[in-house]
């Protein structure tokens, strides 16, 4: 995937590809399944009001927490200045892409992008990487059952050799190696988890994660520490812990239910939030 798809650094992926023809007025020609990806993400984009968007790569750029959160090291670091931020922003914004098909012999899609934009799927590569898993699995008649683990992303499926519910634990933002509580599933769910401890960069005591804030071009303050969202679509699943981390609350909460997925909101001050649904499979630490 990462190779042949999402990756922008790759010259092989067709992102790095749609990258490269940004500006072009004559577009650039997109596989199926790519055009299917780009459109549920544009959708997601329109109904989370731009908290959303995969149109941020500029911003990520000059950001670049991925790379100082694995190096591990600080020193160099530094935010990037308004005038950075500002025309990285000038650059983004989901609702200027252009995403058609093109009918006669055959149907071919077509991506046109403006001057300067970037995508960027790191929000559902491992989301889409579930997806994908899962379509292998159901290609494996002799596989009854098993749990996918892929970073801040979970698969389960089928059931377990003893016949009971699968386990999976969710990590307490102040306290990773620890949870908050307990999911309990039966069959195929896909579990995606997006918070402000997992890459991000601390200077000066100011913690900056990987989260950024379409609206604002800053890492998220939406008063939240972590989102769960549980639904039977790796890619959904994945990017709605993504755009609720960033609307907060209230208004995530209302779009995870507007999807029919059910989702936990860590706030800062340790209050959880959820939905009806997720209330009847989690249980809390004791």
């Amino acid at each position: 995937l990462e190779q042949e798809s999402l990756s922008w650094r790759t010259e092989t992926s067709e992102v790095y590809r749609i990258n490269a023809a940004a500006g072009d007025g004559e577009g650039c020609p997109v596989s199926d399944e790519m055009a299917g990806l780009l459109q549920e993400c544009l959708e997601l984009s329109g109904k989370s009001e731009g908290a959303f968007d995969i149109t941020i790569g500029a911003l990520t750029r000059v950001w670049n927490i991925d790379k100082w959160a694995r190096e591990g090291e600080t020193e160099g670091f530094r935010p990037p200045s308004p005038e950075e931020r500002e025309s990285a922003l000038e650059k983004c914004g989901s609702g200027r892409v252009r995403l058609e098909w093109v009918t006669g012999d055959g149907s071919q899609a077509r991506i046109y992008l403006p001057e300067g934009m970037q995508l960027d799927l790191g929000a559902v590569g491992k989301g889409l990487a579930l997806s994908r898993i899962l379509e292998l699995l159901e290609e494996e008649p002799e596989v009854s059952g098993a749990v996918v683990y892929l970073g801040g992303s979970v698969l389960t499926y089928g059931s377990r050799p003893d016949g009971g519910s699968w386990k999976i634990g969710i990590a307490d933002p102040s306290d990773p190696s620890s949870s908050v509580g307990i999911l309990t599933l039966e069959g195929q769910w896909c579990v995606s988890t997006s918070g402000d401890y997992e890459r991000y960069v601390t200077v000066d005591g100011v913690r900056y994660h990987h989260i950024l804030d379409p609206a604002t071009g800053y890492p998220a303050r939406s008063g939240l520490c972590s989102v769960t969202i549980v639904c039977g679509s790796g890619l959904l699943a994945d990017a709605l812990s993504t755009a609720c981390f960033v609307l907060g609350s209230e208004q995530g909460l209302d779009l995870a239910k507007s999807y029919g997925a059910e989702a936990l909101l860590v706030e800062e001050d340790g209050t959880l939030r959820m939905t009806e649904g997720m209330r009847e499979i989690f249980s809390a630490q004791e």
